[in-house]
């Protein structure tokens, strides 16, 4: 059998000093699925050429620019050029580059949100359609085994109908005015030019509302929001409170903040139906706890008994070896990588539905909250 060959991958930001364009490649590399080997990482010059030389690129394969990239690229033999390019910049980058990357026959790994608007959303939605390429984004919590059982679980009615979903997400490391104070991952995530519509509510609120709909199954048809910026001269929302009306009768409670002092990365969902519920929480992910009217609580373990097809695919150790955030993102990779060597079937994977759904939500959040209507539709 011949040996299966890494997925190419280039990756537009993510350079020295960066957090996320780190995770990524520590998530793309653990399955052997993708190989790095081009990007164009900063537009400070120094700072790009040492990035490309501490990830040991070849020289001539770390572009100033994306579009030097591009260029480059297509023009290398099919079998030389990269595959996919991963875009770990600014929210204001990612639509331009979604699209001309698409456009050139690229594949896209994007970070979320997927753009800054719907408007922006919808032309990455036609750019996948018309380019026929596939177009992952990194709604990373969705990718962790008890994720998948909590989906499974739910769909194949353990719960009965459902009729609360509670997600929280709770941050504290905005909690002062480090936007004004030099901290560039600060800064630009509360800048509208380049965050977009919402500061919090697109950051961390767009996990939050991606995972109650993909978990419950369930789709939000309205919502009731308040948007608040508790730091004085932040120009954009730091605390979020949505009320969630779902199709089928379900009510919902989201909440996110990245004010809440002390608090780490507190994601949290709570399902319920009318025999039980579930509950799980980012900071503790290899727990699933299930809640019962009638009998006793059960805990589920990550890599434990009786689990369902798609959690067990997701576990790389045994129960009691702890699996956690950048395996979770893995996940997302190796569905990408799947998807695009048209494996059957490809492992689920967030991808243009979710990106265009969040900036949705954005959209109708915002409205709402800058509007007297208290309740608005969310198509």
């Amino acid at each position: 059998m011949a040996q299966r060959q890494a997925l190419r991958l280039a990756m537009l930001g993510g350079g020295e000093g960066a957090f996320i364009g780190a995770v990524h490649r520590m998530a793309a590399g653990v399955d052997g699925d993708w190989r790095l080997v081009a990007g164009a990482f900063s537009s400070d010059a120094a700072r790009n050429t040492r990035s490309g030389e501490s990830l040991g690129l070849d020289p001539a394969r770390v572009y100033a620019t994306f579009d030097e990239l591009l260029a480059a690229e297509r023009a290398l033999p099919e079998d030389k050029r990269v595959e996919a390019v991963a875009i770990v910049t600014p929210n204001h980058l990612h639509a331009p580059m979604s699209i001309a990357a698409l456009d050139a026959g690229f594949h896209v790994m994007c970070e979320k949100p997927m753009s800054l608007n719907l408007e922006e959303a919808k032309a990455i939605a036609a750019a996948v359609e018309r380019s026929g390429r596939h177009y992952a984004l990194a709604f990373t919590y969705s990718g962790y085994p008890l994720v998948e059982e909590a989906r499974a679980r739910v769909e194949r009615g353990d719960f009965g109908t459902i009729r609360l979903v509670q997600v929280e997400y709770s941050q504290g490391w905005l909690a002062r005015a480090i936007d004004r104070d030099g901290n560039k991952q600060a800064e630009w995530r509360t800048d509208p030019a380049r965050a977009g519509l919402g500061g919090c509510l697109g950051d961390i609120g767009t996990h939050a509302f991606q995972l109650a709909e993909h978990v419950s199954g369930l789709k939000v048809e309205s919502l009731c929001a308040e948007l608040t910026t508790h730091v004085p001269g932040r120009r954009l929302d730091d605390d979020v409170s949505v009320l969630l009306r779902f199709a089928g009768g379900a009510r919902g409670v989201l909440k996110a903040s990245q004010v809440a002092a002390g608090d780490e990365n507190g994601l949290r969902l709570r399902v319920h139906g009318e025999l039980g519920g579930l509950d799980w929480a980012q900071m503790e992910p290899n727990t699933l706890t299930l809640r019962w009217l009638d009998k006793p609580v059960e805990v589920l373990r990550t890599g434990g008994p009786a689990l369902s097809e798609g959690a067990a695919a997701r576990t790389r150790t045994p129960a009691g070896h702890p699996e956690g955030y950048i395996e979770a993102f893995a996940n997302i990779y190796r569905g990408f990588a799947g998807a695009i060597r048209g494996a059957a079937p490809a492992m689920w994977y967030p991808g243009v539905e979710d990106g265009v759904r969040t900036m949705a939500f954005v959209e109708a959040v915002v409205g709402n909250a800058q509007s007297d209507v208290k309740w608005s539709a969310l198509g």
